[in-house]
């Protein structure tokens, strides 16, 4: 995951394409997206929105588990832990989130994330996904 080049994402996500998150790659069980920081992204401390941190930090914890899986292509935040340990950037910073799964069942994965800018540690969490395949997910939405 060393040499990651932006590329388009695997599945078109509304919301994260109106943020402007940014897929590096996901492989083996790791994921990274990035955002450049806007003046929109920011809270009205003027540093990144927490809530713009903990976005990165659940899509690429989802990324690394369905890495492992690839007929996992549905999935659902079941538990999400974040620590905030200092403030986000500015605008004009580049904020970087890498995932990694630690741990994964038939359909549960267990994962963690970092959120960096620049050489700091912004945020560190813990999530539990819960995997479907797209076919699952489709059918109990006709179904409501």
């Amino acid at each position: 995951m060393n040499d990651l080049k932006p590329q388009p994402f695997p599945a078109e996500i509304p919301f994260l394409h109106d943020l402007g998150v940014e897929f590096l790659g996901m492989a083996n069980g790791e994921a990274a997206v990035a955002l450049d920081l806007q003046a929109r992204h920011m809270n009205s401390w003027h540093v990144t929105h927490g809530g713009v941190t903990m976005t990165l930090l659940d899509v690429v914890m989802s990324m690394a588990g369905r890495s492992l899986d690839p007929d996992a292509r549905g999935g659902v935040t079941v538990e999400m832990k974040t620590s905030f340990l200092q403030p986000g950037g500015m605008p004009g910073g580049r904020m970087i989130a890498k995932g990694k799964a630690f741990h994964r069942s038939t359909t549960m994965c267990f994962c963690e994330g970092e959120v960096w800018n620049g050489d700091k540690l912004v945020a560190k969490a813990m999530g539990t996904f819960k995997y479907l395949k797209r076919l699952d997910v489709m059918k109990k939405m006709e179904h409501e």
